[in-house]
């Protein structure tokens, strides 16, 4: 029977410029545009915290002092956050990482992209010992029909299996990153090699998931929180 390791702290991607978004991003970064009332971020924090996660780590960089100023230190929501600022330059998602790899310790930790809206529960999620990375993959959306990576039973590669969407959610150990600085780089290129070194496991969630990346989708997902989407999920759980 294979062994898992959960991950007890949490990075939340927040350092994204927004550019799709504008002009709502000229003065608000991404993660505080409202949908049903209340910040992106602050529903990743409520998710969190309802899963038991109480150590929190977000990055920013343009407007992030917004960010950090709403949240404050976690306190209101029962958790505590830190802060790995990225200033006027932000690092891509790689890179965000690596620069805030010091203050999410030496075992695995959970990755969260802070633009997505997601009823995924953070509850159980757990990585097989002796991988590098867990991917959450959701169904391919209009936007993005041809995917990013196929799922073979829970093994993540380029090729072989369906492919699916990344989620922005995935949990990641420390040695992936070895070797690298902390300046601007992508993530997938890693992801991709460790991949096909058959180092990265998957699931795929076939629940509600939005990235929020157009001023269309965000109308789209506020008008169906408003309507009482987020009331009809909770019921079901």
């Amino acid at each position: 029977m294979s062994a898992y390791v959960t991950p007890e702290r949490v990075m939340i991607l927040a350092a994204g410029r927004g550019e799709r978004l504008r002009p709502y991003t000229d003065a608000v970064p991404k993660p505080m545009l409202k949908v049903g009332g209340k910040p992106l971020i602050q529903y990743h924090v409520e998710a969190l915290a309802r899963a038991g996660f109480r150590q929190l780590v977000i990055n920013h960089a343009h407007l992030g002092e917004q960010i950090q100023t709403y949240l404050d230190d976690g306190h209101n929501w029962g958790v505590e956050i830190v802060y790995s600022p990225e200033g006027i330059a932000p690092l891509e998602t790689g890179g965000g990482i690596c620069k805030a790899l010091p203050l999410l310790g030496e075992k695995p930790f959970l990755v969260v992209n802070a633009d997505v809206w997601t009823d995924f529960d953070y509850t159980d999620v757990k990585m097989r010992e002796g991988m590098l990375a867990h991917l959450v993959l959701v169904p391919n959306p209009p936007h993005n029909q041809t995917g990013d990576f196929a799922l073979h039973k829970d093994m993540v590669s380029e090729e072989r299996g369906g492919r699916h969407t990344f989620s922005g959610i995935g949990i990641y150990h420390p040695q992936l990153f070895v070797g690298c600085v902390p300046e601007p780089f992508r993530l997938a290129p890693l992801l991709y090699a460790q991949a096909g070194n058959g180092l990265v496991s998957g699931e795929l969630h076939d629940g509600l998931w939005v990235d929020v990346g157009t001023p269309r989708r965000l109308k789209s997902l506020d008008a169906a929180l408003n309507g009482g989407l987020l009331d009809r999920v909770q019921s079901k759980k």
